[in-house]
C-alpha cells in the first residue's frame, strides 16, 4: 500500500506543481488594454510590463499596429521615452527604458499612452519586445494560444454615440474621454486578474480533492 501511494506521489505532485507554474506564466504576459475599442477614436491604451524572470526588465519596446497612429504618451519617473518614425513621420516603434533599477522580479508597471484607432474595423496586434538586465530578450509576437502571444485589440465599427471624432470635440472634453478610458482599462484589468486568480485556486482544489478521493479509495481496497 505504501508503495503504491508513494508511486501516485511521484506522478500526481509533480503534474500539480507544473499546473499552478503554467498559470503563473501563462499570466505574465505583456498586454495592452482595453482589448476592444471603436474606429476612429482617440483611445488611451496602458500597456502592462510583468517580470516573470528573477532578473529586472530594463526596456520595453512597442510596434505600432497598422492602421492605429501613436499621438502622445504619459511620462513616467524612472522611464524615459524614444520612437522610430517612418518617412510620412508616424510613429512606428516606441520604447520606454529604465534610468535605474527597472521593473524587479514579482514586479509590473504599467505605460499609458493615446493613439488614434484606424476608420476601418480591424484586429490591432501589438507585438511587444520585453528586455531583460541579463541581455534576454522575450518576443511578444506570437499568435494567440502561443508561448509568447501578442496582446490583440478588437478595432469594432463605431457608433454614433460612441465615436470621438478630433475635429468636433474641444480640448476639455478629449481629456474628460481619455481619464475615463483609462478608468475602464484598468477596472478591466482587475476583473481579469481577479479572474485568473480564482481560476488557478479553482484548479489547485480540484487537483487536491481528486488526490484525496484516489487516496480514500486506495485504502478501501
Amino acid at each position: 500500500m505504501k508503495k503504491m501511494i508513494g508511486r501516485i506521489s511521484k506522478v500526481f505532485i509533480p503534474a500539480v506543481i507544473s499546473l499552478f507554474f503554467y498559470s503563473s506564466i501563462a499570466s505574465a504576459h505583456v498586454t495592452v488594454m482595453p482589448k476592444t475599442s471603436s474606429t476612429g477614436a482617440w483611445e488611451t491604451y496602458t500597456l502592462k510590463v510583468p517580470v516573470e524572470k528573477d532578473v529586472a526588465t530594463t526596456k520595453v519596446t512597442v510596434k505600432v499596429p497598422a492602421g492605429v497612429e501613436m499621438m502622445s504618451y504619459q511620462p513616467v519617473p524612472g522611464w524615459t521615452y524614444s520612437s522610430e518614425k517612418d518617412a510620412s513621420g508616424k510613429v512606428k516603434t516606441f520604447t520606454f527604458e529604465a534610468t535605474g533599477e527597472g521593473i524587479q522580479s514579482g514586479q509590473f508597471q504599467q505605460f499609458v499612452f493615446v493613439a488614434k484607432n484606424p476608420e476601418k474595423a480591424t484586429k490591432a496586434a501589438w507585438d511587444a519586445f520585453q528586455y531583460y538586465k541579463d541581455g534576454s530578450i522575450v518576443e511578444w509576437t506570437g499568435n494567440e494560444g502561443s508561448d509568447a502571444p501578442h496582446s490583440i485589440t478588437d478595432i469594432v465599427t463605431a457608433t454614433t454615440t460612441d465615436h470621438h471624432d478630433s475635429q468636433t470635440t474641444d480640448h476639455n472634453d478629449k481629456a474628460q474621454t481619455k481619464d475615463t478610458k483609462k478608468t475602464e482599462g484598468k477596472d478591466t484589468e482587475k476583473k481579469l486578474e481577479t479572474s485568473n486568480s480564482l481560476s488557478l485556486v479553482l484548479s489547485g482544489l480540484a487537483a487536491l480533492l481528486s488526490f484525496a478521493a484516489l487516496i480514500i479509495a486506495i485504502r478501501k481496497k
